[in-house]
């Protein structure tokens, strides 16, 4: 995908969200092991590759999600990660969607020039369930982001946040099903419940997919298509647009960017029945989609 950055791969189970984690689960399929830790050689420089004219292949604008096959804090990957700041340093004018299951890490892992934070990061904290939710947001909270958010998966209990809502700090919540083998049921409920909270705050509210079992009103849905799985989400009418938040990218010499010049996503036809909507780049018009 062109909105994925994995500058390494391969992680160490930490929490119940783990359980039926979806890259172990890949990686089994090609005769890998998940637990297996490296940095990756072609996509570790990724936001910096240009096309042969010098462009950048990742636009002025672009939301990129760091880490979706490991974790951006993971202590194995302490010798690279000042590499990594260095990279999103250099690309001020992209937005970074970190995310990490081990807040506690953080801290004494930002760069040296940190301050109270950067422009170009959107730090989230994964909230598998509630105690998960109560041990990390506290931290989240802490912890000096410009923008922060919630990722609830996969959702495998209920969680209630209005507690940490009225801090103001959290921009977004996601929240998504589990998918691949042993995946646990979303409840319909649960999910109604957290929007309800976010909507309440006017913070964002995302409800990416319903993971492979969705259960309402008493019934299980067994749902295997992942593409059917956000059509479904955004069905539901869970999905909420709040308060919108500035980032102040800059280009390489500091200067503000003007909104003309940043990337503009396009949504194909597929696109505007997505649960992920609302928290993606588009469409990058590869092509798969048509038949």
């Amino acid at each position: 995908m062109h909105d994925i950055w994995n500058p390494w791969h391969g992680c160490v189970k930490c929490s119940e969200g783990c359980q039926n984690c979806y890259m172990f689960h890949l990686d089994a399929l090609h005769g890998k092991n998940g637990a297996d830790i490296y940095k990756t050689k072609n996509g570790f420089r990724y936001p910096l590759s240009k096309y042969r004219n010098g462009e950048y292949k990742v636009k002025s604008g672009e939301m990129i999600r760091v880490c979706m096959t490991s974790d951006f804090f993971l202590e194995e990957a302490d010798p690279w990660r000042d590499e990594a700041w260095q990279i999103m340093r250099q690309r001020k004018d992209v937005k970074f969607f970190l995310l990490t299951k081990r807040p506690e890490r953080v801290a004494e892992h930002l760069p040296w020039d940190w301050g109270d934070g950067w422009e170009n990061i959107m730090f989230n904290v994964t909230c598998e369930n509630q105690r998960r939710a109560d041990e990390r947001i506290p931290i989240l909270l802490e912890l000096p982001f410009k923008h922060k958010g919630i990722m609830c998966a996969p959702m495998i209990g209920p969680i209630t946040i209005k507690r940490y809502l009225p801090a103001g700090q959290i921009e977004q919540v996601l929240c998504d099903g589990e998918n691949y083998g042993g995946s646990r049921p979303c409840h319909y409920e649960w999910v109604k419940a957290l929007y309800d909270e976010c909507v309440a705050r006017d913070v964002t509210f995302v409800f990416c997919s319903t993971g492979r079992y969705f259960v309402k009103d008493g019934k299980t849905y067994h749902i295997e298509d992942t593409r059917i799985q956000t059509e479904q989400a955004y069905r539901s009418g869970l999905n909420y647009k709040g308060k919108t938040y500035e980032y102040l990218l800059t280009d390489e010499w500091g200067y503000p960017l003007e909104q003309e010049n940043l990337f503009e996503p396009y949504y194909g036809e597929r696109c505007q029945e997505c649960g992920m909507k609302l928290t993606c780049n588009g469409c990058s018009r590869c092509g798969k989609c048509i038949s």
